[in-house]
């Protein structure tokens, strides 16, 4: 199948690349290589080198044997995209070229614009060059499982059944975004889902939680250099068990915002690369647009913050877990009950745990130890959901989730 990827330099995107060209599909894709920048703008690195796209490029035809047609070009140009369109004939369309922080979006009013501007509109050309040029191609559109928020009942896959007065129908389930990159991509679906109805596009929206990880098999037992995906840690784009595991092999405390307790769906790495394959080799239904929730395991973050000093206890690094005031605005207690079965239904099997996969990642990343390092001043928030600027602080030690169970 032939498979174009938007936002193919990104951590997921690079990975995904080297997945679906190990499973024998033909991949293109394009990036404007904009969160290099970003992560730069957080006085940040990512923790392992990330090499240039031409060394990238090298690596991609010594290891997998074949020419990678890797573009840069951004989704706002319509021209940039029809004319790859055109050209590639794409089968399937992953989208993954987007700004993908909570944080970074709440910075200030520029970044609240940029991250509205830069999402929505960049999907709506996607969607109309589907319309115009493909328009038997298969969207894979990545959502996220924060567009649901945190309500005080059960999260379906997108839709649910709903009484009212007498009546019945079949609805979106409420979205409750917590952050306006959130809220660009709760847009983002509803566009998209408009789009398959008028048009009659087929689309998946992935509502995926929180990956994690530094490698996938495919990229080799030791991997080239070149191949490795970027990892981030920084206030911005370290999402928590990256973060976590960052923190611990430079001996920096963990940085738990509040007590802990928000839950949030986890994935390892290697098991998205399956969910997202199996999804596009099991396409929606032309006008169909569908809701998956990809996650695997749920967590509280002191559970996680417990787990990755555990690990790091069994190989010899010894770390504390403190307590930081919470730059978010999020309800510290909540109830966190996803559905997650559609993967499951077109054959998806996990096959690595949380637990052993932190370990991977600690062991990937003790000898990139100086680069984090270099850059462990970002690894404590400044930027407030509320507009000020200021840099957390910290709290008290944490008592372990054992010790308080």
């Amino acid at each position: 199948m032939r498979v174009f990827i938007a936002g193919i330099d990104g951590y997921l995107g690079w990975t995904l690349a080297q997945y679906l060209t190990a499973r024998g599909h033909e991949v293109a894709g394009a990036d404007a290589m904009l969160r290099r920048e970003w992560v730069a703008e957080m006085e940040s690195q990512s923790a392992m080198p990330i090499f240039s796209r031409e060394e990238r490029l090298e690596a991609f035809k010594a290891h997998y044997g074949k020419e990678l047609d890797f573009r840069v070009g951004n989704f706002l140009d319509y021209d940039f995209i029809a004319e790859f369109f055109e050209e590639f004939k794409p089968e399937a369309i992953v989208h993954l070229g987007q700004m993908p922080s909570a944080p970074y979006s709440m910075i200030d009013r520029e970044h609240i614009v940029f991250t509205q501007h830069n999402n929505v509109i960049g999907n709506l050309n996607l969607l109309w060059a589907m319309k115009d040029i493909v328009p038997d191609a298969h969207l894979l559109k990545l959502g996220t499982m924060g567009e649901y928020g945190t309500p005080n009942m059960d999260i379906p896959e997108g839709f649910f059944e709903v009484e009212y007065r007498g009546r019945k129908d079949t609805l979106p389930f409420p979205r409750q975004a917590a952050s306006y990159y959130h809220w660009s991509k709760v847009h983002d679906s509803n566009n998209t889902m408009y789009a398959c109805k008028i048009w009659g596009l087929r689309a998946t929206d992935v509502m995926q939680g929180v990956v994690f990880g530094t490698r996938i098999d495919e990229m080799g037992e030791n991997p080239d250099p070149r191949l490795r995906t970027r990892l981030d840690f920084d206030q911005s784009f370290g999402t928590a068990i990256n973060r976590f595991v960052c923190q611990a092999v430079i001996d920096h405390p963990l940085t738990l915002y509040g007590a802990g307790h928000q839950k949030r769906g986890f994935l390892p790495l290697r098991d998205a690369m399956q969910c997202m394959a199996l999804t596009i080799e099991n396409p929606a239904e032309k006008g169909e647009y569908r809701v998956f929730n990809q996650f695997e395991e749920t967590y509280s973050i002191i559970e996680l913050a417990d787990m990755v000093q555990g690990v790091g206890a069994e190989i010899g690094v010894d770390v504390d877990i403190y307590e930081y005031d919470n730059p978010r605005n999020e309800m510290a207690e909540h109830y966190f009950n996803p559905d997650r079965q559609h993967l499951l239904d077109i054959g998806y099997q996990p096959t690595h745990d949380v637990r052993s996969e932190v370990r991977v990642m600690m062991q990937d990343l003790l000898p990139h130890k100086d680069r984090i390092e270099a850059s462990k001043d970002a690894l404590i928030p400044q930027y407030r959901w509320d507009g000020t600027h200021r840099r957390s602080a910290q709290i008290r030690k944490a008592s372990s989730l054992k010790q308080t169970q």
